[in-house]
């Protein structure tokens, strides 16, 4: 089993945390968001994952070390492929041609999925999905009554599915996908301007390849900043309750689980949780911080915050206020 991980996007919706970091590898309960796809991934699979391929831009060799790592932690080989040009969906996959072979999972990068099943690989292809209210926002897939796809149609303008495919897929075929990619590009066939690995996936279908749906439990998104901590409360919901490292330095301070906490955090006269998670060497002081994701190295005092991002190496200093408020008085802030 190869798995192959395009995440060669820009991350514009993400910026400023996309600055100087590639979205994929921003911490979500405290690992990087494509470390966590890779683990669910091999979660599911029955044999052992061989290559993993992430599909990257010009991200600097210490990006390309990390990637690495966590395919070897994951107990695979690691490739790096590049896409120069953003061409589209179908492009990016074809860029990692090489392990493109045999039982092949397609996964990208700023997806994140909880399911309870073991993946069926006698099966030609699966293409996991999730109901959504709104499906024109999405590529969805039309199905017959016996499961199997008779159809792929990108962000429809009228309703014909509300099967949203979710961007992970199994092909037990990964030289006929590559082929089916490779003539899309030959033969320039592109929709405003890019090649969509729909469309091959759609060539496959009508020369006999049985898709199938496959649904999952929960899917999470981390497109955007309110979805990547909407994604991180869930993580940590799952999760329960974590562990607080023994190097935590509290001083008259609670921390209300689930929360993550790093590495030596200083916590003081504060409240963090539920749904933070603190990266290593962060300090909170006189705060009160919930459902929130603060970075590495950063260091917040004298805040109230909720429903927030702070990167790494940042620091957000408020001020402490003495009032002297009379009756029926009122302060919004």
């Amino acid at each position: 089993m190869n798995i192959i991980i395009p995440m060669a996007g820009m991350g514009t919706r993400m910026r400023p945390h996309t600055l100087t970091i590639p979205k994929p590898l921003l911490a979500v309960a405290g690992k990087p968001i494509v470390q966590r796809l890779c683990e669910d991934i091999v979660g599911v699979c029955s044999e052992p994952v061989k290559e993993i391929g992430f599909i990257i831009g010009d991200f600097g060799p210490e990006v390309e070390k990390q990637l690495l790592r966590i395919a070897h932690n994951a107990g695979a080989e690691g490739k790096i492929y590049y896409q120069k040009e953003a061409l589209g969906t179908g492009h990016a996959v074809l860029c990692a041609a090489p392990s493109l072979k045999g039982k092949t999972i397609v996964a990208f990068a700023d997806t994140l999925f909880r399911a309870d099943f073991i993946l069926d690989e006698k099966q030609d292809g699966i293409i996991w999905t999730h109901r959504v209210e709104d499906p024109s926002a999405f590529g969805v897939v039309k199905t017959d009554p016996k499961g199997i796809i008779t159809g792929f149609v990108e962000k429809p303008a009228t309703f014909v599915s509300d099967q949203a495919i979710i961007g992970i897929y199994y092909f037990k075929d990964g030289e006929f996908l590559k082929n089916e990619l490779q003539h899309l590009v030959d033969e320039n066939i592109v929709k405003s301007g890019e090649y969509q690995l729909t469309d091959a996936l759609e060539n496959m279908r009508q020369k006999g390849t049985k898709f199938i749906t496959g649904d999952v439990a929960e899917w999470m998104d981390c497109g955007n900043k309110n979805a990547t901590v909407e994604t991180n409360r869930k993580v940590l919901g799952f999760e329960k309750e974590l562990n607080i490292p023994h190097n935590t330095d509290t001083h008259n301070a609670v921390i209300i689980q689930p929360s993550y906490i790093g590495d030596n955090v200083k916590i003081k006269n504060a409240i963090v949780g539920p749904y933070v998670s603190l990266g290593k060497n962060s300090s909170i002081e006189n705060s009160v911080i919930t459902n929130s994701i603060i970075g590495e190295n950063s260091n917040i005092k004298f805040a109230v915050l909720d429903n927030t991002m702070v990167g790494n190496n940042a620091t957000w200093e408020g001020k402490a206020v003495e009032l002297s408020l009379g009756d029926y008085s009122q302060i919004k802030s």
